[in-house]
């Protein structure tokens, strides 16, 4: 019923940037929270930003200054915007969302990126 599709992984070069998105659909209320992982291979999943339902963001040391996590209530889209990317970025991301009134966390299917020459 509930579905979230992420999108906007690829291949790119060090320095380079990506936008993820994680656009949800179905019977579902404004965002409250949400947040964006990632697991690389071999390696345990982390967390890597989020928000929460005031506004406030935490981010991973690791990407703090390079990524940013922001949501557009209208349409329901949540983005990780991902710049000055590195080598150790790169791992399968996945989008978890909750919404209002719902008690269930919803994810995404994950979307790869690949930071590379």
């Amino acid at each position: 019923q509930v579905q979230l599709v992420e999108s906007g992984g690829g291949l790119v070069q060090p320095g380079g940037s990506l936008r993820l998105s994680c656009a949800a659909s179905g019977s579902i209320f404004g965002i409250y929270d949400m947040a964006w992982y990632r697991q690389a291979p071999g390696k345990q999943r982390e967390s890597v930003a989020s928000m929460a339902g005031d506004g406030s963001t935490n981010y991973a040391d690791s990407v703090k200054g390079r990524f940013t996590i922001s949501k557009d209530n209208i349409k329901k889209v949540v983005y990780l915007q991902m710049n000055s990317l590195k080598p150790e970025d790169t791992a399968v991301y996945y989008c978890s969302v909750r919404f209002f009134f719902s008690d269930v966390t919803y994810w995404g299917q994950g979307t790869q990126v690949t930071v590379s020459l």
